[in-house]
């Protein structure tokens, strides 16, 4: 039995970050807590510093990237459907400084359907959600937001080569 027989899938994607994306091991990003409807990813604070001492903005986006990204993986996972998920669109807000160890936490947006977004994904390859990240400040309060869509699209099986007499 391999290691990855006995992870969850949510441990299976956040070992599949660290593994391919160097940005993600080099923050040390870990798994929070997974249920459907919402994916939390930690960071802590000693390789995400900036020269202040508080948490490097460019750490906070990618970890509230990563984690809207995994939400949406994880949602096509649970489906068995095979696509790629790219990042489309993303806005996002710095609002107070942190000290210490971070998370991120994503949901879809309100108005986002998980339903809408697997019915136009199986009628037309392609979907396109929007999902709503936060790393809670120390006061409970955001420290930072990120809105972002995300687009799924379907792999397309690559040909098999049949080799031809010659």
């Amino acid at each position: 039995m391999t290691t990855t027989d006995t992870q969850t899938p949510a441990q299976q994607l956040v070992q599949f970050l660290r593994d391919e994306i160097p940005l993600a091991h080099a923050m040390d990003l870990q798994l929070g807590t997974v249920d459907n409807d919402m994916l939390s990813l930690l960071a802590p604070l000693p390789p995400n510093i900036n020269d202040k001492g508080c948490a490097f903005g460019g750490s906070l986006v990618s970890l509230m990237t990563l984690c809207g990204w995994g939400l949406v993986e994880l949602a096509l996972r649970r489906r068995g459907e095979d696509c790629d998920v790219f990042v489309a669109e993303s806005t996002v807000r710095y609002l107070a400084p942190l000290w210490q160890d971070f998370r991120s936490e994503a949901r879809l947006a309100a108005d986002a359907d998980w339903n809408l977004f697997f019915h136009t994904l199986n009628a037309r390859g392609r979907a396109r959600i929007e999902v709503a990240c936060v790393v809670p400040g120390e006061d409970g309060q955001p420290a930072a937001t990120l809105s972002a869509r995300f687009v799924a699209k379907r792999r397309v099986p690559e040909p098999v080569q049949v080799e031809q007499p010659v």
